[in-house]
């Protein structure tokens, strides 16, 4: 009798909610939709595959995520989901990403021993230009961060045609009048089902911090601009991105399309795809557009459709009308390497003219092109500046003029001795991601770049950073070198490179080009 109480007290045990029981699986948790049960691992329990909404498949594809399904039993939650459809690329150190539509699942590694310690909580959003990304890359691991005392989430989200593909029969069917940003919609429901749910891992929703890179930096801006999203997070941090260019109707270089005229772009989708309607539309593999090169990289992209993303974020930040959280803002010295290939100095000298308008004859200033080593540098230059450093200068002086909070800029700097990605020169400087594997401390994985001491001294610094960040809302703490709150016209950058110090904005004279180039497109777009 006695050894069946005993038996029926530990089977009790394992169901209820606020203690975690020290094993190789982590205690079943309950969640929106049911039961779930992780892992153990080095003494943290994490939580993988967890669906946060409904399989987005049949009918719900190309429509809002909704509810999740509930399920019976407990859920085992010890590998990660498959990734959302998308052209592969393998990372170092990452096999072959496994796809599937049923793909909206978030990950949660917790260092808490009880569901009451209201830790707080890190939210990564991945990159991969809306085309491409999972939260099943090693790189994006979060157990280093639990060492801090920080819980880290990773949410998955539609990307490429079924994320951003917006047609005028989609915004007819939907209640809301709109169609694309599904991605978004899928992000702000992963931000949401943690509002409801993180309190069962030991973490605090009044705690929540987001952040991301490139493509996931650029939907944190859009996330701390948008209505829908406001409430969800009490702090922001881009790695790389920001969205404040002009908004156009029609599609052109260093814009935002509006929604009425972006439709045309599902409208061709579907005749390059050789279908006629909606519904066929929904039955097609997504085989058919992974070969399609006007469907990959670049192909769809958030749109302003008045509801998700309601206007130029520029204008919106001029008013005050954004989500004022703590953020931390930052780029890389050579961000554009990776997106460059060598071009001939005419056709770079041509190319400005067409793109620059009165702005072309100083940009050929400070951007030349004496030879073809000297022009992909300036291209390079080019898109480091309109693509992340001038939306992230941006960002900081429009939120430092209107806004209450907090703003804290870097600009990472650390020599690489290699990058994952192919380059069309030898960086001198951070290439674009390079700083990912620093912040998550996770320097080994990448077997072509050599790390020194001074890499991974800087690494548990930024690590540190991040988690304060998360934790007081200022990235500051005993034994870091300060980091200035940004003030527009001081030296109060950091800059991540070796030990860290505060000094000038980077490429101030370019910045400052590029804001005039921004304010003709933005009163070109304005007339039409």
């Amino acid at each position: 009798m006695k050894t069946s109480c005993k038996l029926i007290i530990v089977i009790l045990a394992l169901f209820i909610p606020g203690r975690f029981i020290a094993s190789s699986n982590a205690q079943p948790v309950k969640v929106d939709g049911g039961l779930v049960e992780g892992t153990v691992e080095n003494g943290i329990s994490v939580y993988k595959g967890i669906p946060f909404a409904a399989p987005p498949v049949g009918d719900l594809r190309w429509r809002a995520p909704q509810p999740v399904r509930s399920w019976e039993g407990v859920l085992k939650a010890d590998k990660f989901a498959p990734a959302c459809p998308q052209m592969q690329f393998v990372m170092p150190g990452a096999a072959k990403l496994e796809t599937s539509e049923d793909c909206l699942y978030l990950n949660i590694w917790t260092p808490a021993s009880s569901a009451g310690e209201k830790l707080p909580v890190l939210v990564w959003i991945y990159g991969g230009g809306f085309a491409m990304g999972s939260t099943a890359t090693p790189l994006y691991s979060g157990e280093q961060f639990t060492k801090k005392g920080v819980i880290l989430v990773s949410i998955a989200y539609r990307v490429g045609p079924l994320g951003f593909m917006p047609h005028p029969e989609l915004t007819a069917e939907s209640e809301n009048h709109v169609s694309g940003n599904y991605g978004l919609l899928d992000q702000i429901a992963g931000l949401k089902w943690v509002q409801r749910n993180i309190k069962a891992f030991g973490g605090d929703p009044e705690s929540v911090t987001i952040f991301g890179e490139s493509a996931g930096a650029i939907s944190v801006s859009m996330l701390a601009a948008s209505p829908l999203a406001k409430g969800l997070f009490r702090g922001a941090i881009s790695q790389s991105g920001g969205s404040f260019s002009p908004a156009r109707t029609d599609k052109e270089d260093d814009t935002m399309q509006r929604l009425s005229g972006a439709e045309t772009s599902g409208v061709e989708f579907a005749k390059r795809m050789g279908v006629n309607s909606l519904a066929e539309l929904r039955k097609l593999s997504p085989d058919a557009w992974l070969k399609d090169p006007a469907s990959q990289m670049g192909g769809f992209w958030p749109v302003i459709d008045g509801y998700v993303i309601t206007d130029d974020q520029y204008k919106l930040y001029k008013a005050g009308q954004y989500n004022d959280v703590p953020v931390i803002i930052g780029t890389n010295s050579d961000e554009g390497s990776m997106f460059v290939r060598p071009t001939k100095p005419e056709q770079y000298t041509e190319a400005v003219r067409s793109r620059f308008g009165p702005c072309a004859d100083r940009v050929l200033q400070l951007y030349p092109a004496d030879d073809e080593l000297t022009t992909v540098k300036s291209i390079s230059g080019i898109f480091r500046e309109v693509a992340f450093a001038w939306p992230s200068w941006t960002w900081a002086r429009l939120q430092t003029e209107t806004g209450k909070s907090k703003v804290f800029v870097y600009y990472f700097d650390q020599p690489q001795s290699a990058s994952i990605f192919p380059l069309a020169y030898k960086s001198d400087g951070a290439s674009h991601g390079s700083e990912i594997a620093y912040v998550f401390q996770h320097l080994d994985q990448n077997p072509n770049s050599k790390y020194t001491d001074q890499d991974r001294t800087l690494s548990e610094i930024m690590s540190t950073y991040w988690t304060n960040f998360a934790k007081y809302g200022d990235p500051n703490g005993k034994g870091l070198p300060e980091w200035p709150v940004f003030k527009d016209g001081e030296p109060n950058v950091l800059h991540l490179k070796g030990t860290p110090f505060a000094g000038p904005v980077p490429n101030l004279d370019k910045l400052e080009l590029m804001e005039e180039y921004f304010t003709w497109k933005r009163a070109a777009g304005d007339a039409r």
